[in-house]
């Protein structure tokens, strides 16, 4: 049996993140849901509303011995922008929010670190939420391999399309082949 970990993050909408993760060598599965807020078992429509105080997340297993929660911080990071609060492009609340959940203090020390490796990359400071991760909610099955499924819808080209080519461009030797 492989020795797996889990991870827990968002940055904007949780289709974006889970286009980009799904492509790396070591995951093994990844699902799209919420985290981070105070209400049980909140459905998309509710969570949209800003008002259950969850970040749309993805939840990831992967293979450690593959790809490293520092690499994978580290990609998640710079797929999207880490120094906007409660936004991401034209997605504006607080469930679209950057947040790492931690699984225990060595992932904590890690995001920390992987914070202040990345920060010279941009011009404002990272206000990526790091909070210790407690539960996941999962999303409604339409939101599961999202833009693997939709990729003709225009969401998907306009604003996945550029994180997919960005990360090929930038992560080639981590991605599934």
């Amino acid at each position: 049996m492989e020795n797996l970990s889990a991870a827990t993050f968002g940055g904007g909408c949780f289709w974006c993140i889970e286009a980009v993760i799904q492509r790396l060598k070591g995951i093994e599965s990844i699902r799209s849901g919420f985290a981070g807020g105070f209400i049980k078992n909140p459905p998309y429509r509710e969570v949209c509303t800003g008002r259950t105080g969850h970040a749309e997340v993805v939840q990831v297993t992967f293979n450690p011995d593959i790809i490293s929660y520092h690499d994978l911080i580290f990609i998640f990071m710079t797929s999207h922008d880490p120094t906007t609060l409660n936004r991401q492009g034209g997605d504006n609340g607080t469930q679209y929010r950057s947040i790492v959940l931690y699984h225990d203090e060595e992932q904590k020390e890690i995001a920390e670190q992987v914070f202040n490796e990345v920060q010279p990359a941009y011009a404002d400071p990272i206000v990526t939420q790091l909070k210790p991760f407690e539960v996941f909610y999962q999303a409604e099955e339409q939101h599961q391999n999202y833009y693997n499924e939709n990729q003709d819808a225009g969401y998907c080209q306009v604003v996945i399309d550029p994180k997919i080519q960005k990360l090929k461009k930038m992560y080639a030797d981590h991605l599934i082949e």
